[in-house]
């Protein structure tokens, strides 16, 4: 493809490994521009080629030192590559650069988050080991609820999942012999018989059918009647339920379980990678452009909102990582 003059961000959305051979061949011809290494930086970053992208954000700050947008990914690339320290240096000079753009704000409390997490974990460590706290996060498709808990090394019989209409009950035994137990009363219904979950080297991920497209605002509470699109109270009555034995996985095989292939382990690198699965060319620049634009802290599938204008950033209060 010919070296184009722009490389807008939405070209990149929509084709990240076009766009960088694009960049590729634009910088043969002009080595100085420090706008089009932010841009290839920022591909690098969507394909995961994190070192990449470092290091070509580098070079977009040496080439222009006031580019506030070379320190948020050269930031993000660095975070990504666990250098939480670093990344958080490159988010306090970027947002010296550029006070109004609050994505600076929510990468910072994420590395400060880490570097706390990494110092106590170093504490520990000097004293008598113990078991790691279990983590669990969860995410969203047009189809799904997903909800992944951070335990390593579970053995294949060693979770048991109940699905039912409007509550989710987990037991999860953890290799160091103790069990892990979750219980949500959630927002909307789900289709249990239609729910599965899969057991991982480094997480189990437990994928609930919605059953209809709603975006949910939460993972649990009280649903509002009139905010479910396409829900019929008649299809799944409320005892409706389905129990997995530990003994028994019970995995529907659908095309969601195809693309559990291209997921990674990490939650925002699954979520990117769920999003080009699943959806719609438009849909998966929407949620690349407001992802990143945020900060990480909205996810939009509406392009034509997303495409005219910069995403700012919205944490939900009620979505957090927690500890155990």
């Amino acid at each position: 493809m010919a070296a184009e003059s722009s490389f807008p961000d939405s070209f990149i959305d929509e084709d990240p490994q076009k766009a960088l051979e694009a960049l590729n061949e634009a910088l043969q011809e002009d080595y100085d521009n420090a706008e089009w290494f932010c841009q290839r930086a920022y591909a690098h970053i969507l394909l995961k080629n994190y070192s990449c992208a470092a290091d070509d954000a580098k070079k977009a700050q040496q080439l222009k030192p006031s580019l506030a947008l070379a320190f948020l990914r050269t930031g993000i690339a660095e975070y990504h590559l666990n250098h939480y320290e670093t990344a958080h240096k490159e988010f306090t000079q970027g947002e010296q650069l550029d006070v109004s753009d609050k994505s600076f704000e929510v990468w910072i409390k994420r590395c400060e988050e880490m570097m706390a997490d990494q110092t106590q974990n170093s504490s520990l460590d000097r004293q008598t080991p113990v078991v790691p706290p279990v983590k669990y996060d969860w995410y969203q498709t047009e189809s799904q609820v997903i909800v992944a808990i951070m335990a390593k090394n579970v053995a294949k019989d060693g979770v048991c999942v109940n699905f039912m209409e409007k509550e989710l009950i987990a037991t999860i035994h953890l290799v160091s012999g103790e069990n892990y137990n979750l219980q949500f009363h959630l927002l909307h219904p789900i289709i249990p018989q239609q729910s599965y979950f899969k057991i991982l080297s480094t997480k189990v991920e437990i994928k609930m059918k919605k059953t209809d497209t709603t975006r949910w605002e939460k993972l649990e509470g009280e649903g509002q009647d009139s905010n479910i699109k396409h829900f019929n109270p008649n299809q799944y009555p409320t005892s409706s339920h389905y129990t997995c034995k530990w003994d028994k996985m019970v995995v529907d095989i659908s095309e969601e379980e195809k693309n559990e292939k291209l997921e990674g382990d990490a939650a925002l690198n699954k979520l990117f990678q769920q999003i080009y699965s699943d959806g719609s060319d438009e849909v998966k620049r929407a949620m690349n452009k407001s992802f990143m634009e945020s900060g990480g802290t909205v996810l939009s599938t509406n392009w034509k909102d997303v495409g005219k204008r910069t995403v700012e950033m919205s944490p939900p209060d009620d979505v957090e990582f927690k500890k155990y």
